[in-house]
């Protein structure tokens, strides 16, 4: 009897869909949420060997103002859209080659965090296809839904990191 992979019993890898990204070797934005933050990576492949070449997660929005009162929101819409603006902001400087998102084992729902973040990306430049209806409206993106209006502070951040 044949046992699957570790990875793939614990529900992390799907191998057949990484063995499709790999065979591409196109670089990929990697998107990652976790119970805190939301990680991001620009990841290149050789021989089956990642390498990030930017990583950060949202956490880095402290640097550009994100409020104390709002760090349990550092998973949210908002976050994971300046997330994203930073990272192709980021790309765009290093002028890197236009990745492929990898969202990996995320269910693929329109309208949620991950699609916040592709909107990011696009948003800051980089030539990402993704159709308009799967991205969240612009009042989640700005945070008027959270508890205490965060649209002021967001327009603030998102100028901050225009500049940077």
């Amino acid at each position: 009897m044949k046992v699957d992979k570790r990875r793939r019993r614990e529900g992390k890898t799907d191998y057949a869909a990484r063995i499709a990204l790999l065979k591409g070797e196109t670089p990929r934005a990697v998107f990652r949420k976790t119970n805190r933050y939301i990680i991001a990576e620009y990841v290149t492949s050789k021989a089956a060997q990642d390498k990030i070449e930017i990583g950060f997660t949202s956490r880095k929005l402290k640097n550009f103002g994100w409020p104390a009162e709002f760090e349990g929101s550092l998973k949210s819409v908002p976050a994971s859209y300046l997330t994203g603006f930073l990272m192709g902001k980021e790309i765009a400087k290093a002028k890197l080659k236009t990745p492929i998102v990898d969202l990996g084992m995320m269910r693929i729902i329109g309208k949620n965090k991950a699609f916040a973040f592709i909107k990011g990306l696009v948003d800051a430049g980089i030539k990402i296809k993704c159709d308009e209806e799967n991205f969240p409206e612009q009042d989640r993106i700005e945070g008027k839904n959270l508890k205490k209006d965060f649209s002021k502070t967001f327009k603030e951040i998102k100028s901050k990191l225009e500049k940077a």
